[in-house]
């Protein structure tokens, strides 16, 4: 294994993204087998790849954000709710106040941009638990998304719309027979941005120590407030992004939703290698972790199974990697 271990490519991939690149490609064989023993509709399919690939633009958005605010050593429970109220809030802007759709998908930004303000502020300044405070906001977006829209539902425009429907184009355009997905190349550069700010800059570095030692950071003269904050600035507008790419994907918008995103955004976080206890985070983990979820997702709709499953499946991933992650740490102590 360490022989492995120390291969040049292994190292340069890294031995645990290596092994979820397996884990990936060995789910999809084995429901596309499954798929042909029942006699039901193939999973190899150019159609159920988008599907998945539908389910994992929004999803990565939120677990991109949400890898910031673990590797501090907190967390986020509001990310989902704030995705559904900054895609009603702007939503309904659009459709009943006539709000330019541009203007809109700033406002949904916005939004985002509000709460993580709030969260980080509680948070890093009044010292209130993550926890606490995230299940906090989770209550006041769903409260607020509702009472915005009169508990009504939004339904975005379609592609068709000749006005406002190019904000589709953003998941996927169509050109003849060809299907581009645009949205995998935009969630794989905004992935690309997250790794460099988060491995490369100032911020980003304070931000994963915070999670090792916050004490020790702050005695060397930083000040871990703002960074502690920023963090949360970053996961709660991602959000906001995420919230155009769940209605580039699926239309509508129903008041009330978002809580079960939460945990597949941090499952998809734990088994790509960030540490639930601070100061280890992977991005490139966290996009591989957010394909096999939304493949997850997919392949057991395929084999005609509930999605209760996947709930059971990805819980059972997140007990595997947080167990992993405590084992590493103790060797590494």
């Amino acid at each position: 294994m360490e022989k492995i271990k120390q291969n040049p490519i292994v190292k340069k991939i890294g031995f645990n993204r290596l092994v979820l690149i397996c884990v990936m490609i060995l789910m999809y064989l084995m429901f596309g087998a499954v798929c042909a023993m029942m006699g039901r509709a193939s999973f190899f399919t150019i159609k159920r790849i988008f599907n998945a690939l539908n389910y994992a633009y929004f999803l990565g958005f939120l677990a991109l954000g949400v890898t910031f605010v673990i590797a501090t050593g907190g967390i986020d429970f509001s990310m989902g709710p704030v995705m559904f109220c900054s895609a009603l809030v702007s939503g309904y802007c659009l459709t009943q106040y006539g709000v330019p759709l541009a203007l809109c998908i700033v406002i949904s930004i916005l939004v985002g941009a509000v709460f993580g303000m709030l969260n980080g502020y509680l948070v890093a300044y009044w010292k209130m638990p993550s926890f606490i405070t995230s299940m906090a906001s989770m209550m006041l977006a769903k409260g607020l998304g509702s009472v915005f829209t009169k508990t009504q539902s939004v339904s975005w425009p379609q592609i068709t719309d000749p006005v406002n429907g190019w904000y589709r184009k953003l998941v996927k355009i169509t050109v003849g027979d060809a299907t581009i997905p645009t949205g995998l190349i935009i969630f794989a550069v905004i992935s690309i941005i997250c790794a460099i700010l988060l491995n490369n800059t100032k911020a980003g570095r304070y931000i994963t120590c915070l999670g090792s030692n916050k004490e020790a950071v702050r005695l060397s003269g930083v000040d871990v407030r703002k960074w502690e904050a920023l963090a949360y600035v970053i996961c709660s507008m991602l959000a906001g992004v995420a919230a155009i790419f769940y209605v580039g994907s699926y239309s509508v918008v129903q008041p009330g939703l978002g809580d079960t995103f939460n945990n597949e955004a941090i499952a998809s976080c734990v088994m790509g290698g960030t540490s639930m206890a601070g100061g280890i985070a992977s991005i490139g983990g966290t996009f591989i972790g957010v394909m096999i979820v939304a493949l997850l997702q997919e392949g057991i709709r395929a084999v005609g199974l509930q999605i209760d499953y996947q709930y059971v499946v990805t819980g059972a991933i997140v007990l595997v990697a947080v167990y992993a992650d405590i084992r590493s740490r103790k060797r590494r102590n």
